[in-house]
């Protein structure tokens, strides 16, 4: 369970910051990113965020293939990280932990 708290915690209240903010928002996700990018400063951090995100995503892949498991496996967490950078990477994390629980027990 110890490989799990972390990223559990992690997820659990990241994501719902995310929803409660998501609720209360006044524009759009794509509105709010589009205003993101039109200031060279903003562009900076939301470029560094999807570089981290990219990187998460070939971590994920080569995990999942160091795993034995198909790439497939994988697409959801990717569609997840491409929206939402770090709740695909947390979850993957979460449901790799409690699948390795399984295999231990």
């Amino acid at each position: 369970m110890k490989s799990v708290a972390l990223p559990l915690v992690a997820l659990i209240a990241f994501a719902g910051y995310t929803v409660s903010v998501m609720l209360q928002a006044e524009q759009s996700l794509i509105d709010f990113g589009l205003s993101l990018m039109s200031q060279p400063d903003t562009a900076q951090v939301v470029i560094d965020l999807y570089l981290l995100a990219t990187l998460a995503g070939v971590w994920m892949y080569k995990d999942a293939r160091t795993r034995g498991r198909s790439v497939g496996a994988v697409i959801p967490y990717l569609l997840i990280t491409a929206i939402f950078v770090s709740v695909g990477p947390l979850l993957y994390l979460v449901v790799r932990g409690l699948q390795d629980r399984k295999v231990c027990a």
